[in-house]
């Protein structure tokens, strides 16, 4: 497989990873909720956020989500788009050691870490 089509399925899979939790499942309970929230706005209760950090964050995952999709076609926008996520997924991570959660809890956010640090070496090289 060619790097500029893992790099385009590793866009997609981030962009449409980001959209479904932001748009589609904020408020439903998954057993990878920060602490004891039930929805993605108690996550950030949960890690002692401020109440503007969750819509900081979430226009930033939108924003992302949609920059990776039109990097489909602008490939120039990926990298910084992937850099962000990477550092918002380092976040994450830091955010489910901080409240003491079992590693299964961070596993989404390593899967993401993964994937666009992936994308971020692919498309730098």
């Amino acid at each position: 497989m060619q790097t500029s089509t893992i790099s385009s399925l590793l866009q997609v899979i981030l962009a449409l990873g980001l959209l479904n939790v932001w748009l589609v499942r904020p408020r439903a309970e998954t057993a990878y909720r920060g602490g004891a929230a039930r929805s993605l706005e108690e996550e950030f209760v949960a890690y002692g956020l401020p109440g503007w950090a969750f819509f900081l964050v979430g226009a930033l995952k939108l924003g992302i989500a949609v920059v990776l999709l039109v990097g489909l076609w602008i490939p120039s926008l990926v990298p910084p788009a992937a850099a962000c996520l990477v550092l918002l997924m380092l976040g994450a991570v830091a955010m489910h050691l901080k409240v003491g959660d079992p590693p299964i809890k961070s596993l989404p956010a390593l899967l993401m870490l993964a994937l666009s640090g992936s994308l971020l070496s692919l498309t730098l090289a």
